[in-house]
C-alpha cells in the first residue's frame, strides 16, 4: 500500500437539499464563481488530501454536471433527507477497505474553513491519528479527524443531524483540539440571511 493511500483522506459531507434556502441544494451555490462543492474540495487538497470522497445527495446528477471534481471518489446517499447522520455513515462506508488511516470530515455549508484550519487539523493527527478538530475559542467545531479505529463507532452512533456528536461527546478527553479561530470562520450557510457570507 502506498504512502499516499495510507494517508489521511478528506470526506466531504455535501448531501444537503438547502430546506430553508428554500429548496437550493447547497453543494450547488455559487462561490467564487465555481459551485460552492468544488471550492471546498479544493480547499481540502490544498490542506494535503490525496484522496477526497464527497457525499452528494440533493440534486446529486446535477452537482456531477455542473461541478469539476476530478478524480473525486462520489458516494450518492439515497437517504440524504434524514439528516447529516447518513451522510457521514456512506462517506466513512465509502472509505472502508482503502487503507486510508483517517477521515477529515468537512462539510460544504462552511465555506470560510478553508486549507489553513484543515491542515492544521490534519498536522495534529499526524503522529497517532485518532481524534482532532478544529476548535474556535475553545468550542469543538469542524474539521474533525476520526482515526480508522473510531470509524465503526461513529458509524453506529450517527443518526438525524447530529453526526458524530454523541460519539464525540463520550471521548471528549480523547480529542486533540487545534484552535484555528485565527484562520478560519465556523459559519453556517443555512438560511437565506447566511448567503451573504458568499458574497
Amino acid at each position: 500500500m502506498t504512502e499516499n493511500e495510507q494517508r489521511p483522506a478528506g470526506l466531504l459531507l455535501a448531501a444537503g437539499g438547502g430546506r430553508r434556502l428554500g429548496g437550493r441544494p447547497k453543494a450547488l451555490l455559487p462561490y467564487r464563481g465555481r459551485p460552492l462543492v468544488e471550492y471546498v474540495v479544493g480547499e481540502l487538497r490544498a490542506a494535503g488530501c490525496a484522496r477526497v470522497h464527497v457525499v452528494l445527495g440533493a440534486a446529486a446528477a446535477a452537482v456531477r454536471e455542473q461541478a469539476e471534481l476530478g478524480d473525486c471518489v462520489l458516494v450518492e446517499n439515497p437517504d440524504w433527507a434524514d439528516g447529516m447522520g447518513s451522510s457521514l455513515r456512506a462517506g466513512l462506508g465509502s472509505l472502508a477497505g482503502t487503507g486510508a488511516r483517517a477521515a477529515l470530515v468537512s462539510l460544504v455549508d462552511q465555506p470560510g474553513i478553508g486549507a489553513a484550519a484543515m491542515a492544521r487539523v490534519l498536522a495534529a493527527g499526524r503522529d497517532a491519528p485518532s481524534l482532532a478538530a478544529a476548535a474556535y475559542e475553545g468550542v469543538r467545531g469542524h474539521p474533525v479527524l476520526l482515526g480508522a479505529a473510531h470509524w465503526t463507532g461513529v458509524t453506529a452512533t450517527a443518526t438525524g443531524d447530529r453526526g458524530a456528536r454523541a460519539y464525540l461527546k463520550a471521548r471528549e478527553e480523547a480529542i486533540t483540539l487545534v484552535e484555528c479561530g485565527d484562520v478560519a470562520k465556523p459559519y453556517d450557510i443555512d438560511t437565506v440571511a447566511d448567503l451573504k457570507h458568499l458574497g
